[in-house]
């Protein structure tokens, strides 16, 4: 007995833990409110529903127990069911309970999972708009419809429940009989099973109303668009009328099954129930079927037209592309003379700031040089984010925070990886359009502890991506702050209010059940001050307060104010917009760089509707958590506002230095593009034929066969007059691979335009390069292949390109695309060349942007300027030896092609010599490059 009662209180405290660690860690962050919401919103629903439940099944079982006959009749089958019922009868009273407390457990837990679907019932906001079938308010189909299909769910369940444990307790008391001579069933046993079987059946009648309604949300196939939603043809001629039918005969139907009650006899409602089932098949299958074969099918154009329209404007408008502005842009722009010429020459130096620094390429540049401890790590994919250079004027930065690295501990114990490297230090930043000497990025904040551009900031990182472990700060132990070669180990102790205190202990005890960690409990390095830090990542804290947000994969962090920030996007979805196309989130924002980590993970994995409604932010040392209202007009941002208030502060709370680093999510916009590449036509024929439909084109620079991701750059599009943060992408014509359109959406957070997207259309007529051509025209022409197989061969080395930049430029497109060189030693990427093209000039190889563009645009001969190396690309000064980098690389492109021209021929002896020839030209090479290094400033290339 005694080990029992300690198995239960142990149960019990453990259930206690989960419930009392989470309390204690939403008051922490001060969103306790979310917590008690939510909590009592489960807590109402499982005991309202549960009761229910457990109150129809108990009271139809009571009843049929009533209704028993006082004298069973004389059969084996009621002599084998005398048994049975002598042995229940004892414990009837709770042999009732137990089924009644089962079913209402059930019942009441599946209903507790309906929170989110009673709070946006219960708080619903009208859209302001109505569907054009039946006139009701998106709001009702968003809100109130997922509510009623529970309700009309758990009915069915329940009179199911009811049907069965009324006619099991009829069959154990005589009441129905299978075998037994005379009737099958009593009087009372027909009048009652009539009467559950009624309920169904009304409950049938109400099911066909409301899939009227539902019609307006179902998905259908059109061969023209995927994830069609809406009414079509023959949903609005076959499929409605017939659900109107189908009621009324369900409706008769469960009026007779009622009428039994009088009547005593299942003849009329038999006779009725088939006449539904018949008329189910024939009425909601074989005529829709006839309908769509013999009227739809041979004039489907026609007939689908006005559905296509409702379903454009819908899914447009749910997806906020609406506004999309669609021009005509010819791309075939073709200079005729020197003077047009310089004018494009000056043109690329105004119309974009080309980000040569790719942050999917250079993360290991920034491991291998700012890292400075083994203990310390940086993103594989940095962010893109804007800070204001010397003369005030923006500038493209590429950012990443120095995060803690457990695997990087030499010695690893409790101790170490919860008390003593509890954080990272600091940000590294590099300027996006520039490089320094050798190629390597141009840093304005570097070094450990970090200086530069940022001033005197707060460079403990205590929450970030890659902090996933929990740490207990504040108390005894100290940790290591960060260590210098100058002033060795420097130790602190957290100062901040975030986490939950472990003085308490019961606190320290329900932790260390919760993570399973019984020195939790009894260590001496947990005393006063003691804090426990955990859910860490900045995209687990937003997700644990507002739980109603579906976030975007890439948080990003700012330094604001002397702090660092996570800067959170985070969307409002719904699965109930009328006519608007489904799409799923985890496909649509999958591309070459995302991986399980960055996908979007929705609540609902389908959706119709998505507004990037709240911006968050959480702070990268004390881990508050704030929430900003970004879409004042979004209904389902207003519901969810009303279901948990104050948890989401006001658009005007946030500061003007916050503002300036938040952008448009990648996210939303790789969700839009999809959607637009259909949906960018608005007249239904031309969308019903798929003759102007757009894909999203795979990434020419990797081999993963994903599609090429969106792009953060800035530049000035045809109908601007200045550069703007932007983030763009290409479409390309689907199954070609020519230029279709190109797309930006102005995403710099604090311009009037912000969240325009415009898209410029290229013709069909006059096809126009896109990225995959662009890309293989670089790699197929000969001197371009030549000169990269020299430089692979410099240290045996390997070519990585970066992002393939499309800037559209006085109707022509120019293509930008750094080429970075991963020596065999140095095992991080350096900037060597940048390749460019515009139009149908050939493409070239320059060693920086300036160079580059210098000769696509007939300023410079190629070969001819300024041959420094991408770090002093504007200086003028050429590297002082005798024999420059590019003359000598000439000279071996043409050994090499000697060479390869003798062995052709067979020449052994001229191959051999050729070889000689190669050598020596890459020895000069490599020593001029060094030479020139020496001589370059480094301060203003690419």
């Amino acid at each position: 007995m005694t080990l029992g009662v300690l198995a239960v209180l142990a149960m019990l405290f453990v259930m206690f833990s989960g419930f009392w660690t989470d309390w204690l860690w939403y008051r922490s962050v001060d969103y306790s409110s979310v917590f008690t919401t939510t909590l009592w919103t489960k807590i109402g629903l499982f005991f309202a529903f549960g009761v229910l439940m457990a109150a129809a099944v108990g009271v139809n079982i009571w009843l049929a127990h009533r209704l028993r006959p006082p004298l069973s009749a004389m059969s084996m089958e009621q002599q084998s069911l005398d048994r049975y019922r002598m042995g229940i009868a004892p414990y009837k009273k709770w042999a009732l309970i137990a089924v009644t407390a089962v079913v209402g457990l059930i019942a009441g837990a599946s209903a507790s999972g309906q929170w989110r679907t009673w709070l946006q019932w219960v708080n619903g906001v009208p859209f302001g708009q109505k569907d054009p079938q039946f006139g009701q308010d998106v709001s009702f189909y968003a809100f109130d419809l997922p509510w009623y299909r529970f309700l009309l769910s758990f009915g069915f369940a329940c009179a199911v429940l009811c049907l069965i444990a009324a006619a099991l307790t009829h069959y154990l008391y005589g009441g129905l009989r299978l075998t037994s001579p005379g009737s099958r069933a009593t009087a009372a046993a027909t009048g009652h099973l009539s009467v559950v079987l009624g309920i169904f059946v009304s409950l049938k009648a109400i099911a066909y109303w409301l899939d009227r309604y539902g019609l307006a949300v179902k998905s259908s196939g059109l061969k023209s668009a995927d994830g069609w939603t809406g009414l079509r043809y023959v949903d609005a001629n076959a499929y409605l009328p017939a659900k109107t039918i189908l009621f009324f005969i369900a409706a008769i139907c469960a009026v007779l099954f009622f009428a039994t009650l009088w009547r005593r006899t299942w003849q009329l409602p038999v006779i009725g129930f088939g006449l539904m089932v018949l008329s189910a098949v024939l009425i909601g299958g074989l005529y829709p079927a006839i309908v769509q074969k013999f009227q739809v099918q041979p004039n489907e154009q026609a007939k689908e037209a006005p559905y296509i329209k409702q379903n454009i404007k819908a899914t447009r408008d749910a997806y906020d592309i609406n506004g999309v502005d669609v021009q005509g842009y010819d791309g075939n722009y073709k200079p005729q003379n020197d003077a047009e010429r310089r004018k494009l020459r000056d043109a690329a130096d105004t119309t974009a700031s080309v980000r040569l620094l790719d942050p999917n390429v250079v993360s290991p540049s920034f491991q291998q040089r700012q890292q400075v401890r083994s203990y310390y790590q940086f993103p594989s994919t940095l962010d893109v984010d804007r800070y204001k250079d010397k003369d005030g004027k923006d500038q493209d930065t590429v950012i990443g925070l120095r995060e803690l690295n457990l695997n990087g501990v030499s010695e690893r114990n409790w101790i170490n990886d919860h008390f003593k490297y509890t954080h990272g230090f600091g940000a590294v930043a590099a300027k996006g359009t520039t490089f320094a000497e050798g190629g390597e990025p141009d840093y304005t904040e570097s070094e450990l502890p970090s200086k530069g551009q940022f001033g005197p900031y707060e460079q403990r990182v205590y929450y970030g991506e890659k902090t996933t472990q929990y740490s207990i700060v504040g108390g005894p132990q100290k940790e290591l702050d960060y260590s210098s070669d100058k002033s060795g180990e420097k130790s602190y102790s957290y100062t901040g209010k975030s986490g939950v205190n472990l003085a308490n202990p019961v606190n320290r005890a329900a932790y260390a059940v919760a993570f399973g960690e019984p020195q939790i409990l009894y260590s001496g390095a947990i005393g006063k001050g003691s804090r426990i830090l955990y859910n860490r990542t900045p995209k687990e804290r937003v997700e644990a307060v507002a739980p109603w947000l579906t976030i975007d994969g890439d948080a990003y962090p700012a330094v604001i104010d002397g702090r660092i920030k996570w800067i959170v996007d985070a969307y409002t979805t719904s699965n109930g917009y009328p006519y608007a196309s489904r799409t799923t989130l985890g496909d649509t924002t999958a591309d070459s760089l995302t991986d399980g980590q960055r996908a979007v993970v929705a609540q609902q994995n389908q959706v119709n509707y998505i507004r990037n409604s709240v911006k968050a932010t959480v702070d990268a040392y004390d881990g508050s958590v704030k929430l900003y209202e970004w879409d004042t007009k979004d209904p389902v941002l207003k519901t969810w506002m009303k279901s948990f208030p104050g948890t989401v502060e006001k658009k005007s709370s946030i500061s003007k230095s916050l503002m300036e680093h938040m952008r448009y999510p990648q996210d939303l916009f790789k969700v839009q593009r999809q959607l637009l590449t259909t949906y960018h036509v608005t007249d239904p024929n031309t969308f019903y034929t798929g003759s102007e439909r757009w894909q999203v084109p795979n990434d020419p620079t990797n081999k993963s066969g994903n599609s090429v991701p969106p792009y953060y750059q800035s530049l000035k599009m045809p109908d601007q007059k200045a550069q703007t943060f932007a983030l763009t992408t290409t479409f390309t014509p689907n199954k070609r691979d020519n230029l279709g359109a190109f797309m930006a959406v102005d995403a710099n957070a604090t311009s009037a335009d912000y969240g325009k997207i415009r898209v410029l259309k290229l013709p069909s007529q006059t096809p126009v390069p896109g990225p995959q051509q662009v890309q293989s025209k670089f790699n197929s022409d000969p001197k371009i292949a030549n000169e990269l197989n020299i430089l692979k061969k410099l240290g045996d080395s390997e070519i990585e390109y970066g992002n393939l930049l499309t800037v559209p430029m006085n109707g022509g497109l120019l293509y930008v695309e750094p080429v970075y060189l991963r020596g065999a030693g140095t095992n991080y990427p350096l900037l060597k060349k940048v390749l460019v093209s515009y139009g149908e000039n050939d493409p070239v190889l320059g060693n920086n942007l300036a160079e580059a563009l210098d000769v696509v645009f007939g300023k410079k001969p190629p070969g001819s300027g300024n041959q420094n190396p991408p770090g002093g690309g504007d200086t003028g000064q050429q590297p002082p030896a005798d024999q420059t980098v590019q003359q000598a690389l000439d000279d071996a492109v043409k050994a090499y092609e000697d060479g390869e021209k003798a062995r052709r021929d067979g020449d052994w002896g001229g191959y051999g010599e050729a070889q000689k020839k190669l050598k020596a030209a890459l020895d000069r090479a490599a020593e001029a490059e060094k030479k020139a290094q020496k001589g370059n400033t480094g301060k203003n290339g690419g």
